[in-house]
């Protein structure tokens, strides 16, 4: 019988937590964290549980399986913003299953990730190149909540006092919710209009959304809009289909300031609605107000081009309340599979595509026009929008009995979208479904129809795009296959390596936990597809909501935000829901602790509240007295409060059960922030610490792996009381969705289920683990924290702990008395620590000066005394720089990372050897990661931006 998942999840074994038990003198490990918890929010014993006992790996899979057969195979032609796609054979191998793109972490260490930020960097290329505009920032989250991003830029961008923003009345049905929800909470005035009539008369706006093609198919010029908006002062924003601009003008040269959309029919599988790479580019001018991430380019320590995040990375951590986007995630993996399709198939191979499309979608219209059926539109790209009246039910579901999931718009109109994989038998059995043709067992004549037949010629695109080298280099599957294994072979993922990042929990993604994620059942789902054809998706959402239920002490969960600071912002609308249907409409203050994640803070402000800052004590616990004098300065007006449990400074706070009485007690709501729940799980629950409402990160403490800075998914648990308040959706399969289908919560993300594809990766982490195999990790990522603290106690201060000196599954190493004692910095051990063969841990965050660690419950007893190993040599190489070996201008420490150019090519000058540079343990020599650049300059890449792709002589 082979082993539980539990002992191939967590890296310590029995022997190894002795050995780390004896150091930290505790005979258990769960007396070792019932010691660091509070006693007072123990979780009590279960008498049952929603949780199954374990499942070995294989059991895992067969009841995957049974979900998955569940699940309807169909032909999706439903349209509106998702589209079945060829994912490339050698991308899928390469880059969506392949651990060194998806286990990769942000590319905060510029050096160490290359490779992905020259993926990304081809991914802004290509948005900017086919929208026309002058910078795209590194991916968004979805194409609606990107549409609500563009709205942000432009209220901020707008010189005028306006809060009018008009609407296409032609959008998609999902984003106009979605604008509808967001805009509310902003004291945004959202106006709908059929802009065939114009901008509406009356009050000046300060911005316009246009979507190009439309909902119903429609393609038109725009610019007159846009130029109408531009005369009031205002900034339009154009979401457009990037396979359709192949073909059609770019929103620049229509007169756009910013144009969003998504990547995700560039070889992203539907999955359910997710993970998908939304855009967004702008104008010259805006790049400062670009929400998200985006990737310059900077040049080393030789003067050598290399990549890195510029302008405002972060910034939502470093302005918090004044962070113009909550947004501190990209979904990077998904771009990275859009912008390679591009490269894969180049200009020609994509505008052949488009051309297919067209053709086919043409070829439809032609054959439905002529049984005399009616089309909202003649002038399309690949949707149409057809007349039935009163039919539409009956010929949606004549289609369905044939395998073909058509748009059911109303009683009068049904929607048929045409994608690259629509056969001419497909179009036949459609045309069948509507009548049209006789039996459905034909092909429908393609060849000669006119692609954009009815497109005004001017709408013809006549501007180059994609003319770099990248996308015109790598088209057979062989140059391919090397193009992307030279870039993971440029970048540290967890593959090589442990990535101790505090605040992150980079741990184990099993490949048992992965495989589901390629399966046609779940990745070739439609997000809009009906409920009897998705019963094994909605079955496992339901399992899963039910799971994370138990585990947070909640009564409901909205699996719906498809990232954390989604999550956060989902939880205070619903509170901000709650307290108005109470007639409370003052209570919009939000209480927040000063050690708090920076989304915290810009959340809160996007939910229309206002951010008080709560101090914390020299021990990084909430100042009691702060709070109560803040409670109390604020008690009509006290919305909330966000308190991040274990503290972000990595200790558990043995004041919580008073903190959140005194917040219910002035009428408040309390959100504990579930980004530490990796050091909770199976010990204590949010929900019986006080809180109302949390988010947590499934991409963190479930496993769902990072994908070099997303996918991730944010899903928000609630008390009763919250449930109705919860995201809800207007094309949601089920109406008992987070707890009762009222529509006071309205959706935060595109999809319903968010981003539903990854969901059975947590599944089968709960699955395979079982309550007990939860409780178990919990205890080891704990104790693998406290001994790292326990052994450089005395090299590096740990600067927080709780009671007996613990800390929680995270410490943070206070580095600012070395760079006082030898003038080494956090940045110099960071770096250096590349040579070693590391990722560095967490910088300056919480505190500046520090490196917050965290080794996690999947990493093994020697990789952790590797990481030690390095910490203390960095600690003696430093030292060795005051005591007057080294100078302080030219040593190890400064000049890391090392490449092997660098120690290879020309005279070696440095005080210290060739060896001590690179190889400074033995270890190293047989195991030898190479950064591919040296140190970046982040100070010349903010000075002279450069976005999108560098020439091909800026390498030579």
């Amino acid at each position: 019988m082979s082993a539980p998942f539990t002992a191939r999840h967590i890296g310590t074994d029995a022997a190894a937590q002795r050995q780390m038990l004896d150091t930290l003198g505790y005979d258990s490990v769960a007396a070792l964290v019932e010691r660091a918890v509070p006693a007072s929010i123990h979780a009590q014993p279960r008498t049952t549980s929603d949780i199954p006992a374990a499942a070995s790996e294989d059991e895992a899979l067969r009841e995957l399986r049974e979900l998955a057969g569940a699940n309807r195979t169909a032909k999706p032609m439903i349209g509106l913003g998702y589209y079945d796609t060829h994912t490339p054979a050698v991308i899928q191998r390469n880059v969506f299953e392949n651990p060194s793109w998806y286990t990769a972490y942000t590319p905060y260490q510029p050096e160490i990730s290359q490779g992905r930020l020259e993926a990304l960097i081809n991914f802004q290329t290509m948005v900017t190149d086919l929208t026309g505009l002058a910078t795209a920032n590194a991916s968004m989250l979805d194409e609606s909540t990107a549409v609500v991003e563009g709205m942000l830029v432009a209220r901020r961008a707008c010189k005028g006092a306006s809060n009018v923003f008009v609407v296409d009345a032609d959008a998609l049905p999902q984003t106009k919710a979605l604008l509808r929800h967001r805009a509310e909470a902003l004291g945004i005035r959202i106006v709908e209009t059929d802009y065939a009539a114009g901008l509406p008369d009356g009050d000046e706006v300060f911005g316009a959304f246009v979507q190009y093609p439309g909902a119903t198919g429609r393609v038109w010029d725009p610019s007159e809009v846009i130029t109408a908006v531009h005369a009031q002062g205002g900034l339009v924003v154009v979401a457009a289909d990037l396979l359709a601009l192949t073909l059609l003008r770019s929103p620049g040269s229509l007169g756009a300031d910013i144009a969003v959309g998504t990547t995700q029919r560039f070889g992203v599988p539907l999955g359910f609605g997710g993970p998908h790479a939304g855009y967004m580019a702008v104008r010259t001018g805006l790049e400062r107000q670009l929400p998200g991430r985006l990737v310059g380019v900077s040049q080393d320590a030789a003067g050598h081009p290399a990549y890195r995040l510029a302008l405002q990375t972060r910034e939502q951590h470093i302005r918090r309340e004044k962070a113009t986007s909550n947004i501190c995630t990209a979904q990077v993996l998904l771009a990275v599979m859009a912008s390679m399709y591009a490269v894969y198939h180049g200009p020609g191979g994509l505008r052949r595509i488009a051309t297919e499309v067209a053709q086919k979608t043409e070829a439809l219209a032609t054959e439905l026009r002529g049984y005399g059926l009616t089309l909202a539109s003649d002038a399309v790209f690949d949707t149409l929008r057809v007349h039935v009246p009163g039919d539409a039910g009956r010929i949606v579901e004549r289609a369905r009995s044939r395998g073909y999931q058509l748009f059911w718009a109303d009683d009068a109109s049904v929607g048929v979208s045409v994608d690259e994989t629509t056969t001419a038998a497909d179009l036949a059995a459609v045309a069948w479904a509507f009548g049209a043709v006789e039996e459905p067992g034909a092909e429908l004549a393609v060849a000669d129809a006119q692609p954009l037949a009815a497109v005004a010629d001017s709408l013809h695109r006549t501007e180059g795009y994609l003319e770099h080298p990248v996308f015109n280099t790598h088209h057979s599957e062989t140059a391919m296959m090397r193009y992307l294994k030279q870039l993971a072979d440029r970048d540290y993922a967890l593959d090589r390596g442990m990535i101790p990042l505090g605040s992150c929990t980079m741990k184990l993604n099993a490949a048992t936990e992965m495989a589901a994620v390629s399966w046609p059942e779940f990745s070739r789902v439609h997000p809009f597809a009906p409920a009897d054809d998705v019963a094994g998706y909605l079955a496992m959402i339901e399992q899963l909501e039910t799971w994370l239920a138990e585990v947070t002490g909640y009564d409901a969960v909205s699996l719906q935000p498809n990232a954390g600071s989604q999550g956060e912002l989902a939880g205070l609308l619903a509170i901000r829901g709650f307290h108005r249907a109470n007639g409370d409409h003052e209570r919009t203050v939000c209480l927040i602790p000063s050690s708090a994640h920076g989304t915290n803070a810009a959340s809160a402000v996007l939910a229309g509240m206002s951010v008080v800052v709560v101090a914390c004590d020299e021990a990084g616990n909430v100042e009691l007295a702060d709070l109560r004098a803040k409670i109390a300065a604020h008690a009509d007006r006290l919305a909330a409060l966000m308190i991040t449990y274990p503290s972000t400074h990595g200790v558990y706070e043995h004041d919580v059960l008073e903190i959140t009485q005194a917040v219910h007690d002035a009428g408040g709501q309390v959100y504990v922030d579930g980004a530490n729940l990796n050091a909770l799980l199976g010990f204590a629950r949010f929900g019986d610490l006080g809180g109302d409402v949390s988010h947590l990160n499934l991409h963190k403490t479930f496993a769902i792996p990072h994908g070099g800075g997303g996918p991730g998914v944010g899903p928000v648990a609630a008390k009763a009381h919250l449930a109705p308040y919860l995201p809800s959706h207007p094309l949601s399969q089920r109406a008992d969705h987070a707890g009762g289908f009222v529509f006071d919560g309205g959706p935060v993300s595109a999809a319903p289920y968010g981003s539903a594809s990854i969901l059975p990766i947590s599944w089968a982490y709960v699955r395979m683990m079982g309550a007990e195999g939860l409780r178990e990790a919990t205890g080891a990522a704990v104790l693998a924290a406290n001994y790292i603290a326990a052994r450089l106690r005395a090299h590096y201060p740990v600067l927080y702990a709780g009671e007996g000196g613990l800390v929680a599954h995270e410490c943070i190493l206070d580095l600012r008395p070395l760079r006082e004692a030898t003038g080494i910095t956090v940045d110099d051990v960071a770096k250096r620590l590349i040579d070693y063969g590391f990722h560095a841990p967490t910088m300056s965050f919480p505190v500046a000066g520090t490196l917050m660690v965290e080794p996690t419950e999947s990493e093994d007893l020697a990789e952790i005394e590797r990481f030690i190993e390095a910490m203390i040599a960095i600690h003696a190489e430093a030292h060795a720089v005051a005591a007057g070996k080294w100078p302080a201008s030219d040593n190890p420490l400064v000049n890391a990372p090392h490449t092997a150019q660098s120690v290879v090519a020309g005279e070696w000058s440095h005080p210290y050897s060739r060896e001590e540079a690179v190889y400074p343990v033995p270890s190293q020599v047989r195991t030898k990661y190479w950064p591919p650049v040296r140190r970046i300059d982040n100070a010349y890449g903010d000075r002279n931006l450069v976005c999108a792709c560098p020439p091909p002589e800026a390498f030579a």
